[in-house]
């Protein structure tokens, strides 16, 4: 790699998605790697010279969360002991992000926590993709950018050709990102009325407010876990008289039994991205995967021309 050229490199959460960044951006991926011992410690060790360089670091935090989350802060270390010029965090899903608020005593600010945490270790800037929560942003010092699949699950929308579709929102609290998702395909849009009584990952939707009467309905949400909620939301979009339902996540998030959930609703088809890896469940032919590397590599190579990111969403 030539001295000022952009170097990309690996954590252990998100190799397949770092090498379709190189891809995209048409450069080797730089050397490096991770060892786990058998007392559960991790080792990093970059395999190459990067003094003087601007690095980044793609690495996803989940399964497991906090293994990787640690591998994270131990590569930025060493990546800024290694005498690097930056280190840019390139975290395709942050998994803490829905630890953003105090909103009951007694308990931990997770997201701030993880915040503070990747400042100490080195970072000069954080690159992620739709934030849970984007006031998280603010809980950095320094600079985030928030990428958005958006433009790219649109498009892959409008090349299913479904008919006349609206957007469907699981909850009030994805309603304004579902409203981008209605403007951009130029369609309509609906809300799911969910109540969370717990923390057990259920809840209980309630009604739809909006028209699906003879629509093709697509959910669209930030991630899903369980699966649950994609599920219970198309019985009631079916019951409203929806003519089908798909769901398109941007991270898919999926624990042991939310293939056999998604198989057994009534969804035609799960679509999500690859910013999550290293699943523990066995894909179905239900689920589709839609890759983003596109949309960090070009990320990427803006940050490193200095030039503008905002301008990749207009």
């Amino acid at each position: 790699m030539e001295p000022d050229g952009i170097a990309v490199f690996a954590g252990s959460g998100s190799p397949r998605l770092t090498a379709r960044i190189c891809e995209y951006l048409q450069i080797p991926q730089g050397a490096n790697e991770t060892l786990r011992f058998s007392d559960g410690n991790t080792f990093v060790r970059i395999l190459e010279n990067v003094r003087g360089r601007r690095v980044y670091l793609v690495q996803q935090t989940v399964f497991p969360a906090n293994d990787n989350f640690m591998e994270l802060l131990f590569w930025i270390d060493a990546f800024k002991r290694a005498g690097t010029e930056s280190v840019t965090a390139v975290i395709p899903y942050f998994s803490y992000a829905k630890g953003d608020k105090k909103d009951e005593p007694r308990v931990s600010i997770r997201a701030r926590v993880c915040a503070d945490a990747i400042e100490a270790a080195g970072a000069n800037r954080v690159v992620t993709m739709d934030l849970h929560a984007p006031q998280i942003q603010g809980f950095f010092h320094t600079p985030v950018d928030n990428l958005y699949a958006l433009p790219l699950l649109c498009k892959h929308i409008q090349e299913m050709k479904l008919g006349e579709i609206v957007v469907v929102s699981p909850d009030i609290g994805f309603a304004k990102q579902a409203r981008r998702y209605a403007s951009c395909l130029g369609v309509s849009i609906a809300i799911a009325d969910k109540e969370r009584l717990a923390h057990d990952e259920k809840a209980k939707i309630l009604n739809i407010i909006g028209d699906v009467k003879d629509k093709t309905a697509i959910v669209v949400d930030d991630f899903t876990i369980s699966g649950g909620t994609l599920a219970d939301v198309s019985v009631k979009l079916l019951e409203r008289g929806a003519r089908g339902v798909y769901a398109v996540v941007t991270h898919g998030v999926l624990t042991p039994g939310a293939i056999e959930r998604i198989d057994n609703s009534h969804i035609q088809r799960l679509i999500i991205t690859d910013t999550v890896e290293h699943q523990p469940v066995q894909f179905s032919e239900k689920i589709e995967v839609v890759s983003v590397a596109s949309l960090f590599g070009e990320a990427i190579r803006r940050i490193h021309n200095r030039e503008s990111i905002s301008a990749m969403f207009l």
